[in-house]
């Protein structure tokens, strides 16, 4: 399983420079975005359940929910993203790799069977039962997956996209082509 996580984590890292060549965007971002969408989909899983269950669980999730809220406001929204990508940039100029990649592998490897093995029960019982709340659930395992592997990347050096330069390319030539003169 070590080496199916280690390929995986190469290929990750792989897209992620291609990525980052394409947008100028790194890794890290990718993995904050991917950690907001998450967030978001638990909180809708949240109210689907607080929605369909009676008084005692809501008042339970509506106070477990309040509490993760105010964690989350006190940790992950804390730190901006600019300073992750700075203290990862410094250590990839002193020439140091991501120590996630070995600290985290547990984590992913347990995250990556628990993607791989749910797939099929939890598609079996939608399609039987229709039960939407499974896919919400597996949906948090597979994004949970794909942030641990996005957070084991390293970033190449800090660039402009090449998307970004061709539309910066594109706007002096639309302003120059509409002060041309029409007569």
């Amino acid at each position: 399983m070590g080496f199916i996580d280690s390929t995986i984590l190469n290929l990750t890292e792989w897209a992620c420079r291609k990525f980052q060549a394409l947008t100028g965007r790194t890794n890290l971002w990718l993995a904050v975005q991917l950690t907001n969408l998450s967030i978001i989909v638990y909180f809708v899983w949240a109210a689907a359940y607080f929605i369909s269950s009676d008084w005692p669980p809501r008042i339970f999730i509506g106070v477990f929910c309040a509490i993760l809220l105010y964690a989350l406001a006190q940790t992950v929204f804390k730190v901006p993203i600019e300073s992750l990508e700075s203290n990862a940039y410094r250590r990839v100029a002193k020439g140091f790799r991501n120590p996630r990649r070995v600290r985290d592998a547990p984590l992913r490897i347990s995250f990556l069977t628990l993607s791989v093995l749910l797939l099929y029960p939890i598609l079996l019982v939608y399609l039987n039962l229709h039960l939407g709340i499974l896919i919400l659930s597996y949906s948090l395992v597979v994004l949970t997956t794909a942030v641990l592997y996005l957070l084991a990347c390293d970033p190449m050096a800090p660039c402009a996209g090449k998307v970004t330069e061709w539309l910066r390319g594109l706007v002096p030539a639309r302003i120059a082509a509409s002060e041309v003169p029409t007569e």
